[in-house]
């Protein structure tokens, strides 16, 4: 039987090869502050996030086509029954993994900011731009853009990712993909955002990445979760703020009063961190999707 691989073990998924064709990706409940994995996992994180790409996915395909192949585990099991999966616990990746198309990844975040905060905000304090795009004087810290704007960054597997221009995005991709790229985009963040606001969230800003299935472009990673976005509560937002987020943000805060350096290992969270940061994931999937 072939063999399915490990090939990666990022901050929160595992990704196994099944060969050229398929990836298996495996949602973690691993949590990751500061470009540390933190000791303590947030159990039943990983569901949440995977169940939160896939009602996305499920959405969005008129959009543009993701990397999808099966989210059921009996779709997965038939889709790699000439693989030795006996390493792998089905009981475990139920609800947290998903097959998908093994692409070649476009080195881009494609990040979409309908709102100035962040690290945009902070460049916008000092420059009065975002990624080189000039935006209005006079915004307001979680003000509304007149127009959502595309910012990417470079893609780094080790460290931080780098702030780039979409003219050098573009001077690194073939002829007319980053306009494609950043078209999609806006239009994934313009119908999440709408989705969302029915829901009373805001959709502030999120990631998005894209992979090569062939030539065609393809959705791929995760989608409009609370990891790779950032949701506000429209009812508690106010302009002039930093308004709360519905993600780790409940972590980072505990971090940055818990006097630990950000070099060394990370202390272990308290329980009540991890109870109130699975709120946060719960009440995320429970007003974007509308389970519990």
């Amino acid at each position: 039987m072939a063999e399915l691989k490990l090939i990666h073990k990022g901050k929160v998924r595992d990704l196994y090869a099944a060969g050229e064709k398929y990836l298996l990706i495996v949602s973690s409940d691993r949590i990751s502050a500061f470009d540390f994995i933190l000791p303590t996992p947030i159990t039943g994180k990983g569901a949440i996030l995977n169940k939160i790409s896939s009602f996305w996915f499920s959405r969005t395909g008129q959009l543009i086509k993701n990397h999808i192949v099966a989210s059921e585990i009996a779709g997965i099991k038939a889709r790699l029954s000439s693989y030795d999966t006996s390493a792998l616990d089905w009981q475990y990746l139920d609800g947290r993994a998903v097959l998908v198309h093994r692409t070649k990844r476009v080195d881009f975040e494609c990040i979409v900011r309908g709102y100035i905060t962040g690290s945009g905000w902070k460049e916008y304090q000092k420059t009065g731009s975002v990624c080189g795009i000039k935006l209005p004087p006079g915004l307001q810290e979680a003000q509304q853009l007149p127009e959502p704007v595309f910012t990417p960054t470079s893609k780094a597997d080790q460290g931080h990712d780098e702030n780039v221009t979409f003219e050098q995005m573009a001077a690194a991709l073939r002829p007319g993909l980053a306009q494609e790229i950043k078209e999609k985009s806006l239009a994934l963040y313009k119908y999440a955002a709408g989705h969302l606001k029915a829901r009373g969230i805001l959709l502030a800003d999120t990631k998005f990445e894209f992979g090569l299935l062939g030539d065609e472009l393809i959705l791929i990673d995760e989608a409009l979760t609370p990891d790779s976005s950032r949701f506000w509560d429209a009812e508690k937002y106010r302009m002039g703020t930093s308004p709360e987020s519905y993600d780790k943000q409940y972590v980072r805060n505990w971090l940055e009063g818990s006097g630990w350096d950000k070099k060394s290992a990370p202390p272990a969270l308290p329980a009540e961190v991890v109870r109130g940061t699975l709120k946060k994931y719960e009440e995320a999937l429970r007003k974007i999707t509308g389970e519990i």
